[in-house]
């Protein structure tokens, strides 16, 4: 067992937060956090991690057990280089290489006739401490350090850079890879998908999948959720739930649970009923006084199931529009975007072409960068194309929702910010819509400036659903909501007959929502029907038949240049060149490899890794040979080409 929570209560004033908690954590365990926002979720963990302290009962962690927390939106602030930060989580690794370092410096300044003791203390200490650092995996810390690197989407970035000039984003990044390389007994991530593409999403998964410990993972991807835990808590009502399975199993048990407990419950009120009712006809008889007393004493006695209770009231959204607009409701033509100022302008994207019919519901992704916000943005005119055109149908009416909800005034409470907009509706209509998502009571004049992401986002659905248009546009509409307000958002959008153009990276609602995804390129876009789950088989496919094109390709290239299809004598001439070349490398590339097996195999040996010097001086000629093969097979590539 890793982590033992019994008998939990924390309060903050009068506000009960969580009431009788108890759950544990065993080793390998994969748990997922769920519950609406503000449930008690972030008190929960901070409890965990001791930044706070229960009113009463006991957290209990295993003795030797490590703690790993990457709190949301948290990030690395450091004057370090990105080298030297993921190095520092070895810190006692490398200070035995740099022991080991000095150890050979010293024993290769020695006289073995004249020092002999000494040496043979140094080399004892040697051999002690070069095995402490194998077992240790020293020689894999700059591997390891590589290849989360690279998982995390920071193959393009230089180690050198520091730390500080990072974005946000990558930050967060890097503040979760030093967790992955730190490796606790107990690794806690609080939204880890928030600023991953689909790339390093994937590769985060895979990576989590064989974790060596523990995980806890809050959050509201239930697409992560269902591919890597096996158990889910969820925090409702002060109380802690526990289901075995991922999400979409959660579901299924909480719903039976729930008609069980209904079920129970109605049955026993049946059967108090049925006592109660033999008690008052029967209680003033004197034959059957003694079985009524018996059966208020069995009422008394009985354990009495517990009322369920229904679901949280949740958000009700319905989008719906007042005028039909012509079946071609946009068309994109070669179009091209960039941002910034020159001459520090930079390309987003190029040849993007598009034709949206009305009804279709679309929905556009690709890597961090490469322009899907700016399209969307351009195509409302507020931002300038490059170049290339658009056009919308006749009797389009647009309804927008912006990612960063920087369209809301900050200075307006939420009442004033709907009445501003609207100012034909009565305060009544107007609270009625903002009840509808759940701002109600004080919530209502609360700025705009003080209220949640989820709040901010409630507000800004509210004013969509009053502008009735028949053109939704949506950048990244579930960032900022709790699960069951995704599944109302969900519902909307599968409910809406008008047109759906979304930006999105909830894979769950990729797969329930559009007819196509749109994938941005960087030089233009593919197109996928179906939703995320048939993008990615059809993507797999259609790499294979291009890999399968390329080699018939070649073969076809091979087969004209065998049969003399040759335009000059210079070509044929070139052409025997090439293929002598060829053979040539390949002859070396065999040498090569059969060098660098015989090596892999030599430092097997005892009488190899044993002599730490000696190993070193074949590790040294093996990845010299490695570079060597590389280069050779470069040129291979090149000229097979």
């Amino acid at each position: 067992m890793v982590l033992s929570i019994e008998q939990v209560n924390k309060s903050f004033g009068a506000n009960v937060v969580l009431q009788d908690i108890t759950a544990k954590i065993e080793d390998n365990d994969r748990i997922g956090l769920i519950g609406v926002n503000g449930a008690g979720k972030s008190t929960l963990l901070n409890l965990i991690v001791g930044d706070l302290h229960p009113d009463t009962g006991v957290i209990s962690i295993a003795n030797g057990a490590t703690i790993g927390f990457l709190r949301q939106n948290s990030g690395l602030s450091s004057e370090n280089t990105i080298w030297e930060e993921m190095r520092s989580v070895f810190q006692p690794i490398s200070e035995m290489e740099q022991r080991l370092r000095r150890l050979e410096q010293e024993m290769a300044g020695l006289n073995i006739d004249h020092e002999g003791n000494t040496y043979r203390a140094l080399a004892e200490e040697y051999a002690v401490l070069d095995e402490r650092f194998s077992k240790a995996e020293g020689y894999l810390v700059d591997v390891k350090i590589r290849t989360i690197l690279n998982g995390m989407g920071f193959s393009d970035k230089p180690v050198e850079t520091i730390i500080h000039t990072l974005s946000g984003g990558e930050k967060t990044r890097l503040a979760l890879a030093k967790l992955l390389l730190e490796q606790p007994t107990l690794l806690i991530l609080d939204e880890p998908t928030n600023h991953l593409d689909f790339k390093t999403l994937t590769w985060l998964e895979d990576y989590l999948s064989g974790y060596r410990g523990a995980l806890l993972l809050v959050s509201h991807d239930r697409y992560f959720l269902d591919k890597l835990v096996s158990g889910i808590w969820e925090v409702e009502r002060h109380k802690l739930g526990t289901y075995k399975g991922n999400y979409s199993k959660y579901i299924v048990l909480k719903r039976e649970r729930r008609d069980r407990q209904q079920k129970e419950y109605d049955l026993q009120q049946q059967e108090i009923a049925a006592m109660e009712d033999f008690v008052a006809r029967n209680l003033v008889r004197a034959s059957t006084t003694k079985r009524a007393q018996s059966r208020i004493a069995a009422l008394e006695r009985m354990e009495r199931v517990e009322k369920p209770q229904g679901d949280l009231k949740t958000a009700r959204l319905s989008f719906s529009y007042d005028r039909e607009p012509v079946k071609d409701v946009l068309l994109v033509e070669n179009l091209s975007l960039s941002v910034g100022e020159e001459p520090n302008r930079k390309r987003l994207a190029s040849g993007i072409n598009l034709h949206v019919e009305r009804g279709s519901k679309i929905a556009i992704i690709g890597a961090n960068g490469v322009g899907k916000s700016s399209f969307l943005k351009a195509i409302l005119k507020q931002i300038p194309i490059d170049s290339g055109a658009f056009y919308w149908g006749k009797n389009v009416k647009i309804a927008y929702y912006e990612q960063e909800l920087k369209g809301l005034n900050p200075n307006h409470t939420a009442l004033e910010e709907m009445w501003s907009r609207y100012p034909q509706m009565t305060e009544h209509d107007i609270r009625s819509i903002l009840g509808s998502v759940l701002l109600t009571g004080e919530a209502v004049y609360k700025r705009v400036s003080v209220l949640s992401g989820g709040e901010k986002a409630k507000l800004a659905f509210a004013i969509l659903m009053l502008q009735h248009g028949n053109v939704l546009l949506l950048d990244e509409p579930t960032n900022h909501l709790d699960l069951p307000s995704k599944e109302v958002l969900e519902e909307a959008l599968q409910e809406y007959e008008g047109t759906l153009l979304m930006v999105s990276h909830d894979r769950y609602m990729l797969n329930k929502i559009p007819d196509f995804i749109i994938e941005f390129t960087g030089i233009g876009v593919e197109t996928y029907k179906g939703g995320y789950d048939d993008y990615f088989a059809e993507k797999d496919r259609r790499r294979a038949k291009a890999a399968v094109q390329q080699q018939v390709q070649a073969s076809v290239s091979a087969k004209a240049v065998s049969s003399g299809g040759y335009r000059t004598r210079q070509q044929k001439n070139e052409e025997v060149k090439r293929r002598q070349r060829l053979k040539d490398l390949e002859t070396r590339i065999a040498e090569k490899e059969s060098q660098i097996q015989q090596l892999e195999q030599e430092i097997t040996l005892p009488e190899i890794y044993e002599n730490y010097i000696l190993m070193g001086e074949k590790c040294k000629e093996l990845e010299e040979k490695r570079q060597n093969l590389s280069l050779i097979m470069e040129e291979w590539v090149q000229l097979s080409e």
